[in-house]
């Protein structure tokens, strides 16, 4: 059937291309519920993304943390014993532990202080997928040493500039007195506006009333040749229940849930993809209905000439698929350079992902369908006795 139409005098583009203003007005409009549709889609997996960079960060096959473990916003510790327990397991290569703390970084500048995550981890493993951070591992086995992630928020000081002029720079982190002896990028997140990574003897300095045994997630590497997820299965069944073991994924993914859960950021930018969806419905109707409106008389000359009004459905029905392709295309390109810039001043990781392009595509369609079968209904109301 839709090749049917396409076959015939394309109607639908003539009587388009006729009002080019009245085009142009659409496409726009269309842009824009495709671009407002995209920027809230995106910057929803932004937030998310980050929020779980971290934990992608970490070397390991699998991961211990405490049952309890939500956020790295509000971390849960459990005993390194545990994690000593799972070398004694076949196919379990060796552990390592990493401790994490919300700590207080005094600005250099400003003398203002500003939550700041802190990773203590083993200088001779840092177990940590940045090639800066193994680079500079071994500043980081003399006491207050650290490093310093240079994509957080400026409101911690001009660190990097500070680092490329001198070398280092000396700061106060928790009221102590610490040196900056390299820089890595991570960016900001839910849990911290930034980074500083530390050995562990540094950051138990840090966090005095923190138990050395007691630490905050457990990396576990595994032998070649061994599945991570059947190895996951019998710790998790053998082990004590007051640790749980996952995989990487699994442990952003608890991460995620936690930000997901608390409902209002997926609330915030649904919203805001509904008034895109909505905006668009209304511009296309408005367009498609003034169209059948002025042309009324002429669908009651085709009716009289004896075409059927499923004929005239369609041409409308074309009209409101090439409003959505004329549309999307503009909304589609625009959208990529507003992610380039967002990327560029918030080192937020935002991108185009095909998932969320036939997504937005998909919702462009259904939003230009439902316009025409609203308008439809004007056009049902044309008759033959229009035309004297």
């Amino acid at each position: 059937m839709f090749r049917k139409w396409f076959r015939r005098t394309p109607l639908a583009w003539r009587q388009m291309m006729k009002e080019k203003t009245r085009l142009a007005v659409a496409v726009a409009g269309i842009a824009f519920a495709d671009m407002l549709m995209f920027v809230q889609l995106a910057f929803q997996d932004a937030l998310y993304d980050s929020a779980t960079q971290p934990h992608r960060l970490l070397e390991a096959d699998l991961v211990m943390i405490n049952p309890q473990f939500q956020t790295l916003f509000s971390v849960k510790s459990f005993s390194r014993e545990r994690l000593y327990q799972a070398l004694s397991y076949e196919g379990v290569k060796s552990v390592s532990s990493v401790y994490i703390g919300s700590g207080q970084w005094r600005n250099p500048e400003t003398r203002l202080n500003r939550a700041i995550l802190i990773w203590g981890v083993d200088p001779e493993a840092p177990n940590l997928r940045l090639p800066e951070v193994k680079q500079n591992a071994t500043h980081l086995k003399l006491l207050n040493r650290v490093l310093f992630d240079r994509a957080g928020r400026p409101e911690y000081g001009a660190v990097a500039d500070a680092m490329q002029k001198h070398g280092t720079l000396e700061a106060e982190l928790n009221n102590q007195n610490i040196q900056v002896t390299g820089l890595f990028t991570v960016g900001s997140s839910f849990a911290a506006d930034g980074n500083v990574i530390t050995s562990d003897s540094t950051f138990l300095k840090l966090f005095p009333e923190h138990q050395p045994s007691q630490i905050t997630v457990g990396l576990i590497k595994l032998k070649p040749g061994f599945d991570p997820t059947q190895v996951q299965a019998q710790l998790s069944k053998e082990l004590s229940p007051d640790v749980r073991v996952l995989t990487p994924e699994g442990f952003a993914a608890v991460e995620r849930y936690y930000w997901e859960s608390q409902g209002a950021i997926g609330f915030i930018f649904g919203l805001g993809v509904i008034v895109g969806f909505i905006v668009g419905i209304v511009i296309v109707y408005q367009i498609l209905y003034s169209d059948v409106s002025e042309h009324l008389p002429e669908y009651g000359t085709l009716k009289a000439m004896g075409y059927s009004d499923r004929y005239l459905l369609g041409v409308l029905f074309q009209e409101a698929l090439l409003l959505a392709a004329l549309g999307y295309v503009p909304g589609f390109l625009i959208s990529i350079a507003l992610y380039q810039l967002t990327y560029a001043a918030t080192l937020l990781p935002i991108g185009m992902t095909l998932s969320r392009a036939i997504t937005v595509f998909v919702l462009t369609v259904v939003m230009c369908s439902f316009s025409g079968a609203v308008a439809m209904r004007k056009l049902q109301s044309a008759d033959p006795a229009d035309v004297f």
